[in-house]
């Protein structure tokens, strides 16, 4: 340097070097300092850090060696301390500059000198996943896990401790090694649970409902209850995650648990569905299905005379699908909907109470938008799911998004707990909407729909989703209507149920609080379907190739003993025939339920055989053709399933009903034009199995017609589908605007 520079003066010049990235300036600095005050360790642990960011690492390490070399053990380790808290202060600016490079290359050398400072090793952690390197191995290498063993939590800082892993729980998944970092760290939260629990709780709802890797989450959530085994909370998703990953009976016991932890109604309400919904999905146990569905039944009432306005969002929530297995037991429209109309206003009550904000806001904000418009170029019409990937909804909406008139209809996509990284379906649609917005979150995406102006909003989800029935119940859209997946909601916020004249008759109108808007043919419509290459044939499952193979596709939920009852019956009655259940949930149970019937029914069990299910639809759709005849389910109906048959031009025997869920198949086959194998009471449903199992001429005849009504059906004519929607999209917003 041309001159000296004072003292006093050293640290603030050098100071600013280093915040200009001048480091050789820094260095002078720092050597003139060292040759005026030899004795000041203060300027040999910074001479040291600026070579470090000159990239002169053993300059930098010599430095420092040298400036110890003769202190004893009592000064070193001071000496030490201060070189820590040096490079530390710089680590940490370099973060808040996103230099992450740099702030790693200075933490490395702090692991250098104190490999036992475990925050440093935290802060290892996220600066690895920030430059893309993070390993998952980094845990055991670093020797964090090791050390977090032995270290107590004074010694930790403890926001950091969180923040690490609330970071690496949203990378667990590809990481397992993550679940062995919180068994660690559990002791530090047994204090106070809460703070792990607002850490676990939401990444294992990400990790198991919209990852879809529930085993996973079951591990999270299993942690978490061994310092807080009571907290119904985590034990209800837990209930979830193992029924999601075919573990039954354990799904089915900690359900119990829950329920007999839960101390009010809409806890008790909730725990009695998740124990339902275990059973249901086993598919073995119908008879106490049937006991916890009555059960069920008298809760929603208890609480339906109650009527209560103050329950918590997250409760109220729940109550929204509470009420969802019921159509399976029973063909009881009347009654199922009053039921269905009734919890649902109870739900409106308290939404309105709880987010009365956004209430207020939309509907104020709608009804002053109306005012404005007079006509539109294009509508926008918004469509909600949390089905829009590869799900049964998303394999039969895609059509109507591929038809639609960009001319007139301007198209957004509004995709709750969707992860794209694991779902091609999800891409598709993402390309074929204006403006996609995915989230998770319910109020931020009914402020989304709102401030996006949408004219009519479309829920597919109906009460398979209490984020999408939370949504509609706020109205953020003028319009909205209920479409495809499942029966209507029954929110009160939602003005039309979409159906066709087959699905709903006029009938219906006496009990939805909907109003139903009928499409002219079919309440829906497809171009075909992907076939893939058959997985199963007759040989493998030593059946005679001049056997008659009657198959039911459906899920354990629709399995109902009388049916099942009835398919038994059928196969009794016709020689050289074998039974296909596909799809056998919990095996076990599953195979029981049927060898049991079977004996009460008079058949030899060795004409039965269970078929798991397979990977990808295309695969299932190809393994339909090993059956000569497919046996629908009773009182809830295939949908997608029957679809797929009548596409692959397969028989198909159905008992209708009255409800919406007992109709399905009937619409289909009335807009497939086929009437053979239409039933309408149990006798018909039996004969007209026996009549296609031995009447191999029908069989021909039926299966001619149905490859002729490719060309010709409206369930096989998705543009003229899609116009028709149009058509009744239009008609809304008119109507909408003469009110």
């Amino acid at each position: 340097m041309s001159s000296l520079i004072a003292p006093v003066q050293w640290q603030q010049h050098a100071a600013q070097y280093l915040i200009q990235g001048n480091y050789t300036q820094a260095v002078n600095v720092y050597e003139q300092a060292i040759e005026v005050e030899p004795d000041v360790k203060f300027h040999y642990w910074h001479l040291g850090l600026n070579l470090l960011l000159q990239g002169h690492d053993v300059e930098a390490q010599t430095t420092w060696f040298m400036a110890m070399l003769e202190g004893e053990p009592e000064q070193i380790e001071l000496w030490n301390s201060e070189l820590v808290q040096v490079l530390q202060t710089e680590a940490e600016r370099q973060e808040k500059l996103e230099e992450y490079t740099i702030s790693w290359k200075i933490r490395q050398q702090i692991k250098e000198i104190n490999p036992q400072e475990i925050n440093n090793l935290l802060y290892l952690v996220p600066l690895a996943i920030k430059l893309d390197t993070y390993t998952g191995e980094e845990l055991t290498k670093l020797g964090l896990i090791k050390i977090l063993k032995s270290k107590s939590l004074s010694q930790i800082d403890f926001e950091l401790l969180q923040e690490v892993l609330q970071i690496l729980l949203e990378l667990a998944t590809l990481f397992p090694s993550t679940l062995n970092l919180v068994e660690i760290c559990l002791p530090f939260f047994e204090k106070k649970p809460v703070d792990l629990l607002h850490i676990v709780l939401p990444a294992a709802l990400e990790i198991g409902y919209s990852q879809r890797f529930p085993k996973i989450a079951a591990s999270l959530c299993e942690l978490y209850l061994r310092i807080d085994e009571k907290n119904i909370e985590v034990i209800f998703h837990l209930a979830s995650f193992y029924q999601n990953y075919n573990e039954f009976d354990k799904g089915i016991e900690t359900a119990k648990l829950a329920y007999s932890l839960a101390t009010n109604l809409s806890d008790i309400i909730f725990a009695n569905r998740q124990v339902l919904r275990g059973l249901m999905s086993a598919g073995g146990y119908w008879q106490e299905a049937d006991i916890a569905s009555k059960k069920q039944e008298s809760l929603i009432l208890s609480l339906i005379e109650k009527k209560p306005t103050d329950l918590e969002q997250v409760r109220n929530l729940r109550l929204c699908n509470a009420n969802y297995f019921a159509t399976y037991f029973e063909d009881n429209p009347r009654k199922f909907r009053k039921i269905q109309n009734e919890l649902l206003e109870v739900c409106k009550a308290n939404s309105e109470n709880y987010a009365k904000e956004h209430v207020e806001k939309f509907s104020q904000g709608l009804a002053h938008r109306k005012q404005k418009v007079l006509s539109k170029k294009k509508l926008k019409v918004g469509y909600v799911s949390h089905c829009l990937k590869r799900h049964s909804v998303g394999w039969l909406a895609k059509w109507l998004f591929h038809h639609h008139d960009r001319d007139k209809f301007e198209i957004n996509g509004y995709f709750l707990n969707t992860n794209p990284v694991y779902d091609p379906l999800y891409e598709w649609y993402l390309d074929k909407v204006d403006k996609a917005y995915n989230s998770s979150k319910i109020t931020e995406t009914a402020e989304q729909i709102y401030q996006d102006e949408v004219d009519i909003l479309i829920d597919l989800d109906s009460i398979t989703l209490d984020s999408t029935c939370e949504i509609m119940t706020l109205k953020p859209a003028p319009i909205q209507a209920t479409w495809l997946g499942w029966d209507a909601s029954g929110i009160p916020n939602v003005d039309y149920f979409i159906a066709d004249p087959y699905v709903l008759p006029e009938s219906a109108d006496e009990y939805y609080s909907e109003k139903i808007w009928r499409l002219p043919h079919s309440y829906i419509a497809v171009d075909g379907f992907d076939i893939g290459v058959p997985t199963v044939c007759r040989r493998d499952l030593d059946i005679p190739s001049n056997a008659i193979v009657y198959l039911c596709t459906q899920r354990s939920f629709k399995r109902s003993p009388d049916t099942a009852r009835l398919q038994l019956r059928i196969i009794k009655e016709v020689p050289n025939s074998y039974f296909l259940i596909k799809g056998t949930a919990d095996e076990k149970s599953t195979k029981n339920s049927f060898f049991q019937l079977a004996e009460e029914e008079g058949v030899d069990t060795s004409k039965l055989r269970f078929l798991p299910d397979v990977a990808f639809e295309s695969l299932h759709r190809a393994n339909l053709g090993i059956a000569d005849v497919v046996l629908d389910t009773f009182p809830y109906n295939g949908a997608t399933t029957t679809m797929e048959t009548l596409w692959m031009c397969l028989p198909l025997v159905t008992r209708v009903g009255e409800q919406f869920a007992a109709r399905n198949s009937y619409t289909m086959m009335m807009n497939a034009g086929i009437t053979e194998g239409i039933a309408w009471t149990d006798e018909e449903y039996l004969e007209w199995g026996i009549r296609l199992g031995k009447d191999e001429a029908l069989r021909q005849k039926i299966s001619w017609k149905l490859k002729a009504s490719r060309q010709t059906a409206p369930l096989w004519n998705a543009k003229q589908f899609t116009r028709e929607m149009e058509k009744a999209y239009e008609q809304m917003w008119q109507k909408y605007l003469e009110q």
